[in-house]
């Protein structure tokens, strides 16, 4: 793919707007032409907003880039637009960039329930992206919204996808330990997190419950899968920590369940999209593993790594430690392999 389409990236102060900045710098189909964000940023450029809570090294080119508010007439007529804005104000915003024609692959959650609204988790979902040939005909536009999952669900689904096919899902029960980086910036308070945990992050249970079954459904239906969700936030940076259990329709040991996740590929793999990671689930054998601060970077970051598949007499099924990157699989990585998704298929231009 030799052109470069221009892009824009809403929200690109935060902390996952960083996340999607740092990816798209060295792009091979992607060229970030505008940042926006908030009214109280508009007029600087985009290194001395974000000054030193930048994570990696940014091309002068990038940081020289002067904000704009997140407004189309604002911008300089790009080919897409990333959305890392915060859900009490994307939905609008993201509307009205579609209006303007803009294709607009967004990590908030305003449209992820929205029936016309693929929630893309790429490797999991692909199908669904022709959803929005029904979203434009129903808006008269040719824009178009894409939306990403949470974090944890983008996480949970991509491992269980192998399971669904192969064997089908009656019962999934996840309790997750996820990273103060899925807070956004400043996130928690760090007299609340340290030497702590805390058992409850808002709307975070119903979103995988209602996600997962999205994702794992037709286009026209949810999958019908029993979900139940626990998520605690615990004193890590990155990476979010999953103890899934899971009852299948047809039964299946610990092993062949191993096997499906080795042996597991999806259309970007099969693609060599950019951001695809060549294995999507690592399964690792030590007892101990995945850890965090070991694993969170597999597949720079796209990979979910499972550890400690074993039965569960409890669902009469089987259980397993799932980790993913929460800003990258779970959020600007997962958007940025949609938006390569759409290129390859050319539902977008």
């Amino acid at each position: 793919m030799v052109n470069r389409r221009k892009v824009a990236v809403l929200g690109a102060t935060g902390m996952m707007g960083q996340k999607f900045v740092q990816l798209l710098a060295h792009h091979p189909w992607f060229e970030v032409s505008a940042v926006a964000a908030s009214d109280k940023s508009v007029g600087k450029t985009y290194a001395s907003s974000i000054g030193s809570r930048r994570e990696a090294n940014l091309p002068d080119e990038l940081g020289g880039l002067v904000l704009t508010e997140p407004k189309p007439r604002t911008l300089d007529d790009p080919d897409l637009a990333f959305s890392a804005l915060p859900a009490e104000v994307a939905g609008p915003v993201e509307e009205d960039f579609a209006k303007a024609g803009i294709p607009v692959f967004s990590n908030a959650s305003s449209h992820r329930m929205d029936q016309y609204v693929p929630l893309l988790n790429p490797e999991v979902n692909p199908e669904h992206a022709v959803m929005v040939e029904e979203q434009k005909r129903k808006t008269k536009t040719d824009g178009i919204i894409v939306a990403n999952p949470n974090c944890t669900t983008a996480i949970l689904t991509l491992s269980l996808k192998p399971l669904n096919d192969k064997y089908g899902l009656e019962t999934v029960v996840v309790s997750s330990m996820q990273a103060v980086s899925g807070a956004g910036y400043p996130g928690v308070a760090s007299l609340d997190i340290m030497q702590n945990v805390i058992p409850f992050i808002r709307n975070e249970e119903e979103k995988v419950e209602h996600e997962t079954n999205k994702i794992l459904g037709s286009m026209s239906k949810p999958a019908g899968i029993t979900v139940s969700a626990s998520c605690n936030r615990v004193p890590t940076l990155h990476g979010h920590m999953e103890a899934v259990f899971a009852k299948t329709r047809s039964a299946a040991t610990p092993n062949e369940i191993v096997k499906a996740m080795r042996e597991f590929k999806g259309t970007p793999q099969q693609l060599k999209l950019p951001s695809a990671p060549q294995h999507p689930i690592i399964v690792r054998e030590e007892e101990d593993r995945p850890q965090t601060r070991l694993d969170v970077d597999e597949g720079n970051g796209m990979t979910v790594t499972v550890g400690r598949v074993r039965r569960d007499p409890a669902l009469n099924g089987v259980k397993y430690m799932a980790l993913g990157h929460n800003l990258v699989r779970g959020g600007a990585g997962c958007s940025i392999l949609n938006a390569e998704l759409f290129l390859a298929k050319k539902i977008i231009k």
